[in-house]
């Protein structure tokens, strides 16, 4: 009835396919839309506080890295919405062909090539979210010095701390965009809640990165372990073809036998 067809529905769902795909979809769009917030908010910090302007023409500048760096955003977050989902179906494929060891997905040849296709993806993948993540501690670098002169501008007197950009190579040796504890632009970043808020912004999309990575790590042993039985399984169903086959063999002779045996009776 309903109640054995919801169950054989549950039971063809690929729950560990289910789990990696949710983790990889909540740290990509933490890291995009974290990040792409963060990038908007040093723009700001950078032309409001740091006196920065962008260079007029074809120079690269630190503002065209940084569209260019929310470009990338998008095609991330294009690209791994739509591997997501086929790494979903491969899973709902693979499940089925498990649960049915005659299926015809997973026990073929092709298929096995797709799930080794499919492994060698998601490691190179990984690896990329790994250089992401380092990439993105960067910045969540850069803003904790920040916030520390900050904190520390307030808590001892008379201090004249300065942060030059020049030593994260933001700009060029002969540019100097600094900035003191002494001078009232300072202040007012310190002061300001965008500071705050990109910093922080900065660091939801490092864990965003990070969760991206456990995703990657989840799916590759899903899809080892998917791979593995397969290949058992395509084992398995040989063993039964060869099976059948010598015993529909030993039926046949038996049979000729009984009816030469019948035959010379008569």
């Amino acid at each position: 009835g309903c109640f054995e067809c919801c169950i054989k529905c549950l039971g063809g769902i690929p729950y560990a396919s289910l789990i990696a795909t949710i983790l990889l979809y909540a740290g990509v769009a933490l890291f995009c839309g974290c990040g792409h917030e963060a990038l908007s908010g040093t723009v700001n910090i950078l032309q409001t506080y740091f006196e920065m302007t962008r260079s007029a023409g074809d120079v690269i500048d630190a503002f065209t890295l940084i569209d260019i760096f929310k470009y990338v955003i998008y095609g991330v977050a294009a690209a791994f919405f739509v591997y997501g989902i086929l790494l979903m179906v491969e899973g709902f494929f693979t499940t089925g062909a498990i649960k049915d060891l005659y299926g015809d997905f997973k026990i073929t040849t092709c298929g096995r090539c797709v799930s080794a296709w499919f492994i060698m993806l998601t490691y190179i993948f990984m690896l990329a979210w790994l250089g992401v993540t380092a990439f993105t501690s960067l910045p969540v670098y850069m803003y904790f010095n920040l916030w520390t002169i900050c904190r520390n501008a307030t808590v001892v007197d008379g201090a004249n701390l300065c942060l030059d950009l020049r030593q994260y190579g933001i700009v060029t040796v002969g540019e100097e965009k600094k900035v003191c504890t002494s001078s009232e632009s300072f202040i007012k970043m310190c002061d300001s809640n965008e500071l705050n808020m990109t910093f922080h912004l900065f660091i939801v999309a490092l864990a965003g990165a990070g969760a991206a990575v456990i995703a990657m790590v989840h799916y590759l042993m899903v899809l080892s372990a998917n791979w593995a039985y397969v290949k058992d399984a395509c084992r398995m169903q040989k063993y039964e073809d060869i099976k059948s086959k010598e015993e529909q063999e030993l039926h046949d002779i038996h049979s000729t036998r009984s009816k030469e045996r019948l035959n010379a009776y008569t």
